[in-house]
């Protein structure tokens, strides 16, 4: 039989409810292999195993006394560390936030709670949770557990290197520029990118965000089952009045043509024959599974939506105020990022700008929209390239501008407050591979149903243990 801590979240939601094991065993498990295997990927930068076994004993008592334990009943989930969880500093990789310490839980953690997960620890993100590598000089760097010499994405590399080697069934992320979905395509797990409005998030240790960043960055699952991807949304979508944008969306919609487009080379990019393999065999699978697939050279603009999202993160904020923070923490990767992979897309607006870039995103939705009508499913690339090697994108203006080009799709999306969902594939050697599918509002479950199509028709992700 396998170790507690390599089943996944579903598999142990059932068997914690139906009293085959404890959450505590379960929590004890998670917790034994963080303590084997994270000194190698630096994935979990905040660690209390007192308070997770506290809670799995109220997850089992709760369940001796004949209460509902909650869908992730004894589920071991880790939190990224730009999100409140009360009692432990919101550092957001920040020397500046290390005593930033939150009084009250973020909607998110509340709601995870509320399910019966047991939260074991948080995880990494990059200075800003600004780069798609995981670094900073609070925390230090986190590794790939596939290939230490390859990012695990970011910003939620901690939370990827953390569920692809076992270290939790399920991770949380957040995703204002591919945060959820490059990570998880960089650690060969999946990852959910939910629409805007669909989980609830608020920090009550920091000031109010920006409209740009209120209405593009969403908070999601990172998991190494299509399954649990679907489990722990469900979770993470309750509601809470704490964020104005909350929908009560249904999290079925109604029936759908099982019609997926394929498009390699979205807008030009240039995409490099691993990626484009993927993309084809993911393509066979769905089209095993019931679905008409067909290729467009052409879809719906992404490319005109990166300086829209660009735009709407940081010159809403005041780029020069932005880029004063950056240079008062010092951290090297913030500041070439800045620098070489965003600068020269990033200028200070008046207001009659900020508007025409609202007016624009509405027109872009539109057309998008229309396209998901006949097409609910649009399969692109996660990036143009593999995983990147580490700090490619702060070696020199070109590697910055080479970065910023092969991650278009995950730089555009947020724009159109938009779901996203990164789908591991087979590994090219030891360096992983996915697909991304992306639809329209609130149709998480559309992207659910092809992703599972698509991961069943493949290997299973299994926990990997770093070199």
């Amino acid at each position: 039989m396998a170790d507690l801590w390599e089943l996944d979240a579903t598999a142990i939601a059932s068997m914690v409810r139906q009293r085959d094991i404890t959450a505590r065993e379960v929590t004890e498990s998670a917790l034994a292999r963080l303590a084997a295997v994270n000194p190698r990927v630096n994935a979990v930068v905040q660690e209390f195993p007192d308070e997770a076994l506290a809670t799995a004993d109220r997850v089992d008592a709760a369940i001796a006394n004949g209460q509902d334990p909650g869908p992730m009943a004894g589920v071991p989930v880790t939190i990224k560390v730009n999100i409140d969880m009360a009692g432990h500093a919101n550092t957001n990789g920040l020397r500046l936030q290390k005593d930033q310490i939150a009084a009250s839980n973020s909607p998110v953690a509340d709601n995870f709670l509320r399910a019966g997960a047991i939260i074991i620890g948080r995880t990494n993100t990059p200075a800003f949770s600004m780069r798609w590598f995981t670094d900073n000089q609070l925390h230090g760097r986190t590794l790939n557990p596939h290939d230490p010499s390859i990012t695990p994405g970011g910003s939620s590399g901690g939370a990827s290197a953390a569920v692809a080697s076992g270290i939790g069934a399920v991770g949380h992320g957040n995703d204002i520029g591919g945060s959820v979905r490059y990570p998880a395509y960089a650690c060969g797990i999946h990852g959910l990118r939910p629409s805007f409005g669909r989980v609830a998030a608020f920090n009550a240790s920091g000031s109010e965000r920006s409209l740009g960043a209120q209405i593009m960055s969403v908070q999601g699952p990172l998991a190494r089952s299509i399954g649990d991807v679907r489990l722990a949304l469900a979770a993470m979508a309750g509601p809470d009045i704490r964020d104005p944008w909350w929908v009560p969306a249904p999290l079925e919609g109604p029936a759908y043509p099982k019609r997926a487009a394929l498009c390699i080379r979205p807008d030009g990019l240039e995409t490099v024959p691993e990626v484009e393999a993927a993309l084809r065999e993911a393509a066979a699978r769905l089209t095993d599974a019931g679905w008409t697939v067909r290729e467009f050279d052409a879809l719906p603009p992404l490319r005109d939506l990166v300086p829209l999202q660009l735009a709407l993160w940081f010159s809403s904020d005041g780029i020069e105020n932005m880029r004063a923070l950056v240079n008062r923490e010092g951290d090297p990767g913030a500041m070439a990022t800045l620098q070489n992979v965003l600068g020269k897309n990033l200028d200070a607006m008046d207001l009659p700008t900020y508007s025409s870039v609202l007016t624009r995103r509405a027109t872009y939705l539109r057309q998008w929209m229309a396209f998901f009508e006949e097409w609910p499913a649009v399969l692109i690339p996660n990036s143009a390239h593999l995983p990147m090697p580490q700090d490619f994108d702060i070696q020199s203006e070109a590697t910055g501008a080479i970065t910023a080009e092969i991650q278009m799709t995950q730089l555009a999306l947020p724009v159109l407050g938009l779901p996203g969902l990164s789908v591991a594939m087979d590994k090219v050697g030891q360096v992983p591979n996915g697909v991304q599918i992306i639809g329209s509002r609130f149709r998480e479950d559309i992207l659910l149903a092809a992703g599972d199509d698509i991961a069943s028709r493949g290997a299973p992700v299994l926990p990997v243990t770093p070199v």
